[in-house]
């Protein structure tokens, strides 16, 4: 690992600051999924605004696929500028699908998709893997960006895991969105599905 320094405390403790980035970050979807973050956070959304946050949100997903998987190329040939703008431009890219993601699920509801067996199982073994490998890939992601963050691509390749924390973040995140649009578009526009209000979304709309 590189040398403490005093006055960087992420440089000097990458791993403390992922567990408390990933601890923020848990909290927030999982307070929101149970109805602990108020309702009153997030504005109260119609079904045609859920769908739009959908397709945004797959939108969103989809190209940040194809940044990674630029980032992952341009690091293989030692473009160490471009595959560092690309994986801060990945992470915004995260950011910017959370704030929507929790909108709709705080503000809206959710979809269950009404298809033929054959097709129900394994859109929810996709959607399994989609959200095991978002929940698990979290903490190396931000561990990975810390690293890149805080160090010199020398300290990076002499004095930290950042190489194969890195592989792993960016081809368990790779998986995970490519999965999310799949299942995007099996239940937006290849099969049906049913709506159901988010507890945060009923509490606002019901009457006092």
């Amino acid at each position: 690992m590189a040398t403490a320094s005093a006055d960087n405390p992420l440089k000097e403790h990458p791993l403390a600051a992922t567990v408390v980035l990933s601890i923020v970050g848990y909290a927030l979807v999982i307070g929101t999924f149970l109805g602990f973050v108020p309702g009153s956070v997030f504005p109260e959304l119609s079904l045609s605004q859920v769908n739009l946050l959908s397709d945004a949100i797959a939108a969103v997903n989809a190209v940040n696929v194809i940044v990674i998987a630029a980032g992952w190329r341009w690091i293989r040939r030692d473009e160490v500028k471009k595959h560092a703008t690309a994986m801060v431009t990945s992470f915004a890219l995260i950011l910017v699908f959370l704030v929507m993601y929790l909108a709709k699920i705080g503000g809206g509801g959710t979809k269950k998709m009404v298809a033929p067996w054959f097709a129900y199982y394994p859109y929810l073994a996709m959607l399994a893997i989609h959200i095991i490998l978002s929940i698990v890939a979290v903490p190396v992601v931000l561990y990975a960006l810390v690293l890149g963050l805080t160090h010199s691509p020398t300290e990076l390749r002499r004095e930290t895991p950042h190489l194969k924390v890195g592989r792993l973040a960016a081809g368990s995140w790779l998986l995970s969105l490519s999965l999310g649009v799949i299942t995007y578009l099996l239940l937006n526009h290849v099969f049906s599905w049913e709506y159901s209000a988010s507890a945060a979304a009923a509490l606002v709309a019901a009457p006092l």
